[in-house]
């Protein structure tokens, strides 16, 4: 398994490798020549403050990912976000998150494609988050407050990323995609966070970037990037998030693992 270890912090290079992961360094902060980054050959690393890890994603797929093998697992971390099957709370150096994080395939997954992040469960947060974000939403739509299936992902997403900004993006799509993605975000109350998946198919990998990609772009004719605030800045990314729990689920075999977090930053 190649796990790739993304991080926007220069001085996590050592850490990463300490943990038997690829360090992926994006942003302007990386000076470090030592990790793989998204700015040599095809790239699009401009785009990193709105694309985020899908930056990183699409110069993967342009520039490295015809040499991996067909059945070879391929994987996606954060500097603060892992994969493990045991959901503990506090690690206190990096020697105990070393333990848990996973380096192989456990045997019970190996008859999957593709392993997603346990859900995230959108309508379960707490009411006083929703209305702190946008209290009129709830004013005009009382019922919120009590029926948790109109907390769906599209909810969600407008309260948090432009009210409208989901149904543009989704107009976009392809005939093959749209109605579906449309059902999915209207009917699901929970998605695949983060933007982490393992994969063991470069079938799978490559015809999921030739369908994402491809409308991110789209996308850019109606939002562009004169976009302020983490939540808007970064729509491209949390567009992707949402759309990459609906096409794997659709159309591979998957389980899901949990995500445990902790900052490297924080422990030696």
């Amino acid at each position: 398994m190649k796990m790739y270890c993304i991080t926007i912090n220069n001085n996590h290079y050592e850490k990463i490798k300490s943990l038997g992961y690829i360090p992926v360094g994006l942003g302007k902060d990386i000076l470090s020549t030592k990790f793989k980054t998204d700015k040599n050959g095809e790239n699009i690393s401009h785009k990193n403050p709105y694309y985020g890890e899908y930056s990183f994603h699409f110069w993967l797929w342009k520039n490295e990912l015809q040499f991996f093998k067909e059945k070879e697992w391929i994987g996606f971390c954060q500097y603060r976000k892992y994969w493990s099957l045991n959901e503990q709370k506090n690690y206190k150096d990096l020697n105990e998150l070393n333990n848990f994080t996973i380096k192989e395939i456990p045997k019970n997954f190996e008859s999957c494609e593709v392993i997603l992040g346990k859900p995230l469960y959108i309508n379960q947060f707490k009411l006083s988050k929703f209305l702190k974000k946008n209290i009129s939403k709830i004013i005009k739509n009382p019922s919120l407050l009590f029926d948790k299936k109109k907390r769906n992902i599209k909810f969600h997403f407008d309260l948090m990323h432009g009210e409208g900004n989901l149904d543009k993006a989704i107009s976009l799509l392809d005939d093959s995609d749209r109605k579906d993605f449309n059902k999915f975000v209207n009917e699901e109350v929970s998605f695949n966070p983060h933007n982490m998946f393992m994969c063991n198919s470069k079938k799978i990998l490559i015809k999921y970037y030739e369908t994402v990609f491809p409308w991110l772009e789209k996308c850019e004719s109606i939002f562009g990037f004169n976009l302020k605030g983490y939540g808007q800045q970064r729509i491209y990314g949390f567009l992707a998030e949402r759309f990459m729990s609906y096409w794997f689920t659709k159309y591979t075999k998957f389980k899901v693992m949990p995500i445990i977090f902790k900052d490297i930053t924080e422990i030696d």
